[in-house]
């Protein structure tokens, strides 16, 4: 099967040139028509003045960006013809706005009707242009996996009877649906089935499997398995970074939303993805590094007064970094000023932080107090590593504290970490396991309704909690 990087710049590559063609195509029609200012003796005059041809190369770069915050590179395999129809016309329409406000305005006619006329052509140009390269493209992928050609490498999670089943389908079907199935992999506490003619795998041969077998996408199947079983098979999942979808259970259905994409008549859930559309995820993305700039640059002169205190008033570096678990269960270095006294957990176990903490510096006191200590974080996000919003990560020692008691804590490894996050506005810091559990409903509640408008909610009263000194 084609990989998914080259299946994204086929897309890539067809909407760059099939909007550069609708441009130059609306370019001739515009001169055509009269609706271009200035004294040009032909069209070939016109198309070749250094301004449309330094527009040739802009606008399409402009469009691009678009489809890219659109989401539809998102996911390059499987596409919804419902979906890819609404998205091209969504986007095409946006671009058609944008290059009529940004470059054509000192073009308008007297005939308003004219203007709407223009506006049309362009929009129309971009989206059959685009479309019709998406369609060529998606429905010879599409041919492809039903041909059996194409098909992801796949590992069913589940050995009892509902996986069975589901494989045993799988192989009955007269038109592929694109899945390779390599084998089968035991969920603790199931009673597996005999004499499936799978190779059968257990969770320990996971990391050595995939790499083996360049794994691109993981079933879950479970028939009886409790929640905890469930949930413990997952957290060891997530760590392998491959996507994961699963058949709808009270485990799996935890903390997210069915995706609709169907096996049988069977919404399968997408555990991996966060709840958001592709283009809020793009869009967040985006206005995470953004911000994460201005912040820093802004904070600079506070940031470097912080440093040049933090080092004057006690011994130690001036930031701190420890390792905390991120996306996909993928640990980082978590980076903050300094609040403590240095080799504050000398005794090489992971201690939480009370209110009247002896370590706590007088310093460190107000800066947290202020969540100031918090700014570095901005580094992190710029990484890619956390989010401005999202659940607070933890590390692994009392993960696995919380865990063995709410097994439902793994479902947060599905997004990005954040800087701050509901908990961390509606509880605030956990000082033992118990208020990190407490806690956690506030995490899971966001993890079920995540929006860019309940981020932009957050970041307001974050706002008001470092002004108010209410961060301790």
């Amino acid at each position: 099967m084609t990989s998914e990087r080259i299946q994204r710049l086929k897309y890539v590559a067809s909407d760059w040139l099939l909007s550069t063609v609708a441009w130059v195509a609306f370019n001739a029609l515009r001169y055509q028509i009269g609706a271009v200012h200035g004294t040009y003796v032909s069209m070939a005059q016109f198309m070749l003045t250094p301004r449309v041809l330094f527009l040739y190369g802009a606008v399409p770069l402009m469009m691009m960006a678009i489809y890219w915050l659109s989401g539809y590179y998102n996911e390059v395999f499987r596409k919804s013809r419902l979906h890819e129809f609404m998205v091209t016309m969504g986007s095409s329409f946006i671009n058609s706005l944008l290059i009529f406000f940004a470059v054509l305005i000192n073009d308008v006619m007297n005939d308003r009707a004219t203007d709407y006329e223009l506006l049309f052509i362009l929009f129309a140009l971009l989206f059959v242009a685009v479309y019709a390269g998406r369609c060529v493209i998606t429905n010879y992928s599409s041919a492809m996996i039903k041909s059996g050609r194409w098909a992801l490498r796949t590992l069913i999670v589940g050995r009892g009877t509902a996986a069975a089943a589901f494989v045993d389908k799988l192989n009955a079907m007269q038109q592929s649906l694109g899945y390779d199935i390599r084998g089968m992999v035991s969920i603790p506490g199931e009673n597996d089935v005999k004499d499936i003619d799978l190779p059968c795998h257990t969770l320990d041969e996971l990391p050595e499997l995939c790499r083996r077998e360049a794994i691109q996408e993981f079933i879950v199947v479970p028939t009886r398995a409790n929640d905890a079983s469930l949930l413990h098979t997952l957290n060891r999942l997530y760590s392998l970074g491959i996507p994961i979808k699963a058949r709808p259970t009270r485990g799996t259905m935890l903390g997210t939303k069915v995706r609709l994409t169907d096996v049988y008549g069977v919404p399968l859930v997408d555990l991996t993805g966060s709840n958001m559309s592709q283009s809020d995820r793009n869009i967040k993305r985006v206005f995470d590094v953004v911000f994460s700039i201005m912040a820093l640059i802004v904070l600079s002169p506070v940031l470097l007064a912080v440093a040049l205190a933090v080092k004057l008033t006690s011994k130690g570096p001036v930031f701190y970094r420890q390792e905390r678990i991120g996306l996909h269960n993928v640990p980082f270095n978590i980076i903050k000023f300094r609040t403590m006294v240095d080799q504050a957990e000398a005794e090489n176990r992971p201690q939480l932080t009370t209110t009247d903490d002896p370590r706590i510096t007088p310093l460190g006191r107000f800066l947290r107090k202020y969540r100031i200590d918090e700014f570095p974080q901005f580094l992190n996000v710029l990484r890619g590593e956390m989010s401005i919003v999202g659940p607070r990560p933890e590390r692994q020692f009392f993960i696995d504290q919380i865990v063995e008691r709410e097994p439902a804590y793994v479902l947060l490894h599905q997004v990005r970490p954040g800087i701050t996050s509901m908990g961390m506005v509606k509880f605030g810091y956990a000082q033992n396991v118990d208020q990190m559990i407490e806690r956690l409903d506030y995490d899971l509640m966001y993890l079920e309704n995540m929006s860019l408008l309940n981020d932009f909610k957050i970041m307001v009263y974050t706002v008001k909690i470092v002004f108010t000194g209410r961060g301790m």
